[in-house]
């Protein structure tokens, strides 16, 4: 993102493309002599694809990760005692949610961690020292999100953006109240209209049979 910026700025600044100015792309090496360590024989289909794991605190995964720097070190502690590259990750997952802008302190680290002394403070003196080096606020990778006072706003790594501005939604006539009224009057009319033609009915009948009782009474004279 840093490159690709400085590749537009230049262009619009210079009118034209400069050779300097371009997005680095990584080479891609075909002599790997760890590729026969890492993949070992022809690959077999899994019997099945999606492994559904059941929610357990105890069972949780650590969000750390651990690269080629911790696999020196977890190389280095395994002359000594055994250890397990998960055991290893739990230990600096627990190290880094447990310290924020200040650092836990190692009799904070040995409370946190239930393990050897000599393993915590191995751990620990490599914790501390990757920490201090990293450039980052954490060895875990967090997703940057906006602030609310918007100073990230020409930030180009910040995700999950507010919108400035407010969608348009489609109106839903079910919950408009002028509607509703609306509605109302249009039935109360449409109930005086039906009461309306049923009396007129009725006066309609009425003359009719008093017709009829006029035309008795005149052929009865």
């Amino acid at each position: 993102e840093h490159h690709l910026q400085r590749a537009i700025s230049a262009q619009q600044v210079f009118r034209e493309k400069k050779e300097s100015m371009v997005i680095p792309v990584p080479e891609a090496e075909s002599n790997v002599n760890y590729y026969n360590r890492l993949y070992k024989g022809e690959f077999k289909q899994p019997k099945q694809f999606i492994h559904i794991q059941p929610f357990n605190l105890d069972n949780e995964q650590p969000d750390y990760d651990m690269d080629s720097e911790d696999e020196t070190l977890l190389n280095r502690l395994n002359r000594k005692m055994e250890i397990k590259p998960l055991q290893f990750e739990i230990m600096i997952d627990r190290l880094e949610k447990a310290s924020s802008s200040q650092l836990v302190t190692l009799q904070e680290a040995k409370l946190l961690l239930n393990e050897d002394d000599y393993l915590i403070k191995a751990v620990y003196d490599y914790w501390v020292r990757k920490r201090k080096n990293c450039r980052g606020p954490s060895l875990i990778p967090q997703i940057k999100q906006e602030k609310r006072d918007g100073s990230t706003n020409n930030d180009p790594y910040v995700a999950f953006r507010r919108r400035t501005e407010k969608m348009q939604t489609r109106k839903n006539r079910k919950n408009d109240e002028a509607s509703y009224e609306k509605m109302l009057k249009l039935r109360r009319e449409f109930s005086r209209a039906i009461t309306i033609l049923e009396m007129i009915k009725r006066r309609e009948k009425t003359k009719r049979e008093l017709l009829h009782l006029t035309l008795e009474v005149v052929e009865k004279r």
